[in-house]
């Protein structure tokens, strides 16, 4: 069994701030050391912005949880420095099963097309991503840019004071208070910032438990996410199997409403049923269990003044999608370079509105997709679970029905149309993939790989023609990226972003969201784009 859990990555240690006569001010403090706030703080390090992690723990989580990380995930991760180190140690996969009782219905395949640097998906259990987090903070931190994680300092008191907002923090050394020029909250479901602001989640919240185990077992089964409606092994429920490194297997099985939460999760009683789904001859050791039940629910708003929720603790889904932890990374991502600029001034604060708009719309589309999916794979009436059915046996012998299962739709980042930021799209005929709001997708060059060249930058890329060099408009620092035919050796830039025979200019964002597109570079065009995109009125 691993240990890891087990053993202080950041320990408490005493800082000079609790022995300061006056509360000492931060540009950004950090509530939570999971993989959202820890994905936040790398970000803020690379672009210099001084942040502060609190925690009320010292070391990384218990079990596997979160342990699906998606494409675009691994893409931001990537861009920070550490995304190489996740993919290396955990599983990747992008094929997945669907089962009925014990008959194969429906097989999926994720990411069909090649010429992508990252696979849909890479199993890593969420102490690993978070040790690697952790350890890249302090890469970082070596490097001379500043970011800190204080462990076993607990947020218990918070008070919103206009420009600032104010903390009483409590350690082992007893309590300090401290002040923020922005506070983010990235302390989970139970968030005690947003209780102790009375925030509250509007949203469902499901009767239906489910059992979540890591099984450490040596089985030869293939790397794919294997789903069961009613198997023999959980009659009338569901059950959901992954592999994940060291041999270890992530099973979930459903088991219904009104059940004793502590019971189930007893040794004696997880046993027969983990030994139910594996076999009887199958030797396993368990490693961690819970018992969770489905949320679907987020905050009104994600921005309160100089308080900012992100994660888990602004919005909650079912666990069969992969869409908590995934989508707030996407949100840290999101929330970082709008930071930035309105920190120097380079954008106003109605630039950080536009957070809360777009991983808003972000959320309710993950809500509606795990809403959904929650009612196919828990129907709450008789002709629910009929018409369930009826497509599962359908989907055994044509080929139409096989798409209209829900095992629980998987993550896809949000494309934000309709978005404040967005600019112009005149490329008639491209790709509606990578319009604005979208964002880019990643391909092959003759040196490496597109998302990599874009970076986390502004960026003015042209494809198939020229554009002048850039590095800052009206003070905002751009860069210009030129895509040529050689560069594009196996023309799946063009195929991605260009109509045929099209050449095509594009404006992406620090997050690599696309601003807009046009046929050629015009200079007024993208200085009005550029406006668009920091809620700026030129």
């Amino acid at each position: 069994m691993n240990k890891i859990f087990e053993t202080p990555l950041y320990p408490y240690k005493r800082s000079a701030d609790q022995d300061a006569v006056t509360p000492v001010r931060h540009p950004v403090i950090i509530i939570g050391a999971g993989p959202i706030g820890l994905t936040l703080a790398a970000d803020l390090a690379l672009k210099n912005i001084p942040a502060i992690v609190l925690d009320d723990n010292d070391k990384v989580s218990f079990g596997s949880r979160a342990v699906c990380i998606s494409k675009r995930a691994l893409e931001i991760l990537d861009r920070l420095g550490c995304g190489t180190r996740c993919v290396d140690r955990g599983v990747t996969w992008g094929t997945g099963k669907v089962l009925f009782h014990d008959r194969e219905v429906f097989r999926f395949d994720l990411l069909p097309e090649a010429g992508h640097r990252r696979s849909a998906f890479v199993n890593l259990q969420q102490y690993y991503l978070e040790q690697f987090l952790v350890e890249h903070l302090g890469t970082l931190r070596a490097q001379g840019h500043p970011v800190e994680i204080r462990g076993c300092h607990k947020l218990v008191g918070i008070k919103p004071a206009g420009d600032h907002v104010a903390l009483e923090v409590e350690t082992p050394d007893g309590k300090y208070d401290l002040e923020a020029d922005w506070l983010i909250a990235c302390d989970g479901a139970n968030s005690p910032t947003r209780t102790m602001l009375g925030l509250g989640f509007a949203g469902r919240v499901f009767e239906d438990n489910f059992l979540i185990a890591d099984v450490s077992v040596d089985i030869d089964l293939p790397t794919e996410r294997r789903f069961w409606f009613d198997p023999p092994f959980n009659p009338g429920q569901s059950a959901l199997m992954h592999r994940q490194p060291d041999n270890t297997w992530r099973i979930d099985l459903q088991l219904g409403q009104g059940i004793d939460k502590a019971r189930e999760t007893r040794r004696e009683n997880v046993i027969p049923r983990l030994r139910e789904a594996l076999g009887p001859d199958v030797d396993f050791e368990l490693e961690w269990v819970s018992v969770y039940t489905f949320q679907c629910r987020r905050m009104e708003m994600f921005c309160h003044g100089r308080v900012l929720f992100a994660g888990d603790s602004a919005h909650q889904v079912s666990p069969f999608g992969a869409r908590g932890a995934n989508s707030g990374i996407q949100d840290a991502e999101n929330l970082a370079w709008k930071l930035d600029l309105v920190r120097q001034g380079l954008a106003p604060g109605a630039l950080l509105d536009t957070y809360a708009v777009e991983r808003q719309q972000a959320a309710d589309e993950n809500i509606l997709a795990s809403t959904r999916s929650t009612d196919f794979i828990s129907p709450k009436s008789e002709i629910s679970r009929a018409f369930r059915d009826a497509v599962l046996d359908l989907a055994e012998r044509t080929e139409f029905a096989g798409p209209l299962i829900n095992s629980g739709r998987l993550s896809v980042p949000c494309i934000h149309d309709g978005s404040p930021l967005n600019g112009a799209d005149n490329l008639p005929g491209a790709p509606a993939l990578t319009r604005p709001g979208a964002p880019a997708s990643d391909a092959p060059l003759a040196d490496g790989w597109l998302l990599d060249r874009l970076g986390g930058a502004f960026t003015v890329m042209a494809i198939g023609c020229a554009v002048p060099a850039m590095e800052k408009i009206d003070g905002i620092p751009v860069q210009t990226l030129i895509i040529s035919d050689d560069d594009d050796a196996n023309g799946l830039v063009r195929a991605r972003y260009c109509d045929d025979g099209q050449t095509a200019v594009y404006l992406t964002r620090p997050d690599q969201h696309i601003v807009a597109r046009w046929p050629e570079f015009d200079e007024a065009a993208v200085f009005d784009a550029l406006a668009s995109a920091l809620a700026l009125t030129r």
